[in-house]
C-alpha cells in the first residue's frame, strides 16, 4: 500500500502569519520544524495503519520547506518546483492507493487562517462549476480522476469543515482554531503530532483505489482584486473574461483544468506590480 502526502504549510501547527511561511525569514525557519513534525506524524500513522510506502510531495511556495534531515527515514520526499500536477504530483503513476492533504487551508475569499487559493493574494475567489473551491477541493477533483481517495486532511478548523464537502469519509485534524486571517488558537506540536498520527492510522483503511471519476466538463472561474489581472489571464488560450475582474474557462477533465489553472496563476503573478498590485 502506497500513500502520497501532499504537504502545504499554511495549515501547519503554529502557523498564523505570513512570515511563518515565507522562505528566508526567521519565523519560517522556526515553523519548518513544526511543519515537518506534522508530516512525520502522518507518516508514522500511515505505517501504523499498514502502509508499505509513503511519498511526501512538498507543495508549499518554493516546495523546499520540509527538513529532509528530520523526516521519518521510512518515507521519501519529492521536493522542488515545476511538477506536472503541482501539489498532487505523483498521483498519476498508478501506484498510489490514498492521498493525504497535510497543512492545508481554506479558500481564497473565505474565512480561514492565511486563506488563499494558489496565490497568497490577488485571487479573491475560485469556483468550479459554481462551487467555491479551495486547494483541497481542486486537488480532490484531480486525484479522483486517477481513482485515488483522500484519506486524511489537516489544517485549521475551517479547513476541516471544508474537507467535509470533498472528502466526507476522511479523518481530519484541526491543529488550530480560526480567530482571524492572521490569528488562531493553536495546539502544541506534541498534541497535534499525536492527533495526526492517530487520524492517519485510521485513514489508512480508506486507501483503496477505485474506478476513476470522470466528472467533467469543469468550468473554472477566477476573480482577482484588480481588473488588469483578469486581462492578463486572458493571454492563456481558452481563458475569457466573465466579468470586470473575472475570467473563466472550461476543460473536459480536471487534469487539464488544473494545468490551465497553473498557467493562469503564473501569468497573473508576472502581472502583479510590487506597490500597486
Amino acid at each position: 500500500m502506497k500513500i502520497l502526502i501532499s504537504a502545504d504549510m499554511e495549515g501547519a501547527t503554529g502557523v498564523t502569519w505570513p512570515a511563518d511561511v515565507l522562505p528566508g525569514t526567521p519565523q519560517w525557519e522556526r515553523c519548518r520544524h513544526m511543519f515537518t513534525s506534522d508530516v512525520n506524524a502522518a507518516i508514522a500513522g500511515f505505517f501504523d495503519g499498514g502502509a508499505d510506502e509513503v511519498l511526501v510531495n512538498e507543495a508549499h511556495w518554493s516546495m523546499r520547506n520540509l527538513l529532509l534531515e528530520k523526516l521519518d527515514e521510512r518515507a521519501e520526499m519529492l521536493t522542488g518546483k515545476h511538477k506536472t500536477l503541482s501539489m498532487v504530483e505523483g498521483v498519476q503513476h498508478g501506484d498510489v492507493d490514498g492521498i493525504a492533504f497535510v497543512g492545508y487551508h481554506a479558500a481564497a475569499g473565505a474565512e480561514g487562517v492565511l486563506a488563499h487559493t494558489y496565490l497568497a493574494n490577488s485571487i479573491t475567489g475560485v469556483w468550479v462549476s459554481g462551487e467555491r473551491a479551495s486547494e483541497g477541493l481542486l486537488n480532490s477533483l484531480v486525484v479522483a480522476e486517477y481513482g485515488v481517495p483522500v484519506v486524511l486532511v489537516t489544517g485549521d478548523d475551517l479547513t476541516c469543515e471544508d474537507a467535509k464537502g470533498y472528502a466526507p469519509l476522511a479523518p481530519s485534524v484541526a491543529v488550530k482554531d480560526y480567530v482571524s486571517r492572521y490569528a488562531a488558537v493553536c495546539r502544541t506540536p506534541a498534541r497535534t503530532a499525536s492527533d495526526i498520527r492517530a487520524a492517519a492510522s485510521r485513514g489508512t483503511a480508506l486507501a483503496v483505489r477505485h474506478e476513476p471519476v470522470r466528472g467533467g466538463p469543469f468550468t473554472v472561474e477566477l476573480e482577482f482584486d484588480a481588473a488588469h489581472l483578469a486581462g492578463a489571464a486572458t493571454a492563456v488560450p481558452g481563458v475569457e473574461h466573465s466579468g470586470e475582474r473575472r475570467v473563466s474557462y472550461t476543460m473536459p477533465t480536471m487534469y487539464e483544468g488544473i494545468r490551465c489553472f497553473k498557467a493562469v496563476t503564473t501569468v497573473v503573478s508576472a502581472a502583479v506590480e510590487e506597490q500597486y498590485g
